[in-house]
């Protein structure tokens, strides 16, 4: 089949061509794209700052219609409308536990280009020259092949639009708080970072019951939004001399019982470290650019604080991700607050608006 696709061939370029896509192979569907999410992540490939095999079909937070099943698809048919997130091997210890995220083929699954079932791709050019999928997906294309685990059916009456960013950018940000702090009605936690991943563990605390809510950011709209979706304070960082200061303040002097942070920066990686109280937890989900230089004993040793990493919010999409739609419908979960519609066409013009922080979530529309 004949499908138009947004191909990484060079490092720093992305341009949109017509590609061959394949029959889907065992346990995998062919998915006719409806929307997909553009996330820092596809940025990190682009720019091969996550070095990756190219060319290589960018996108990894589509939302579909189910076209067609290949061989021994057992929980999806042609029509069924489904949120497509990560890939995993299914059959590692981590899988086979439920923890699907810390899948030992996580890594070659992401950014190989390639398939769990047969290790192949099913994406050709004219040439003959086969183009990866990221993250098993390449949802910046008109059609894409996913393998079954990794596409989560949704109720037919829910705009997919807004949700594709469930696959990924959210799930990231509300699992980080739901799965991995799991805060008690009450706590207070602080977000670093007011970008998708940011605003949906603002949403979630929210959620959990959280009694203080700061979100740290330095563009006052964002800030602003951080307010609308749930956030009790805002501090805005550029503005702000000791932020950790800042936080302590709003939280009884104490600091917060639990930090995310979400914007990438070392600086704020280490200040976010300095916001939590004793005993308190420190959660990383996004790639931070450099090194961290941190005194171990007055940070960890004597407040008793743990410091922790985690992937797609420690989340098994086929169980969180329904939750996080039915939050959707409930009005819970305004993820259609961040996001901005684009044509396909206007790709670079989306890609430009996610790199200078005018859009918090731009979506291409197909």
């Amino acid at each position: 089949m004949k499908i138009k696709a947004g191909v990484c061939r060079e490092t720093g370029k992305l341009e949109l061509e017509e590609l061959n896509l394949g029959e889907p192979q065992l346990g995998e569907v062919t998915v006719k794209m409806v929307a997909s999410g553009i996330c820092h992540t596809d940025t990190s490939v682009m720019m091969q700052f996550l070095a990756t095999p190219l060319p290589m079909v960018l996108g990894h937070e589509g939302v579909g219609i189910v076209e067609k099943v290949g061989p021994g698809v057992k929980t999806l048919k042609p029509g069924d409308h489904v949120i497509m997130s990560f890939p995993s091997c299914g059959h590692c210890e981590s899988c086979l536990d439920g923890r699907p995220y810390a899948c030992e083929d996580s890594g070659p699954l992401f950014f190989g280009g390639h398939y769990a079932s047969d290790g192949g791709m099913r994406i050709t050019d004219d040439n003959g020259v086969k183009v990866g999928s990221l993250f098993g997906q390449g949802s910046f294309a008109t059609y894409c092949i996913i393998d079954e685990r990794n596409a989560v059916k949704v109720d037919p009456e829910v705009d997919l639009r807004p949700l594709c960013s469930l696959g990924c950018g959210i799930q990231t940000g509300a699992g980080a708080v739901l799965n991995k702090m799991k805060p008690k009605p009450g706590d207070t936690v602080v977000v670093f970072g007011c970008g998708a991943v940011g605003f949906a563990g603002i949403m979630a605390a929210k959620l959990a019951g959280c009694s203080t809510i700061i979100g740290v950011d330095a563009v006052p709209s964002r800030l602003e939004l951080a307010l609308e979706c749930g956030a009790t304070h805002v501090i805005n960082g550029k503005e702000c001399d000791d932020i950790a200061a800042e936080v302590r303040r709003l939280t009884d002097g104490k600091g917060a019982h639990f930090a995310l942070e979400a914007s990438g920066s070392p600086k704020l990686c280490k200040i976010m470290l300095e916001s939590v109280r004793r005993e308190g937890t420190a959660v990383v989900v996004s790639m931070v650019a450099g090194s961290v230089d941190i005194d171990v004993t007055p940070l960890f040793i004597g407040p008793c604080l743990t410091f922790t990493g985690t992937v797609e919010g420690a989340a098994n999409p086929q169980l969180f991700i329904p939750k996080l739609v039915q939050y959707f419908k409930e009005g819970k979960l305004p993820v259609d607050k961040l996001c901005k519609y684009y044509e396909f066409d206007q790709i670079h013009e989306a890609f430009e608006a996610s790199h200078n922080g005018s859009v918090i979530k731009p979506v291409l529309v197909f």
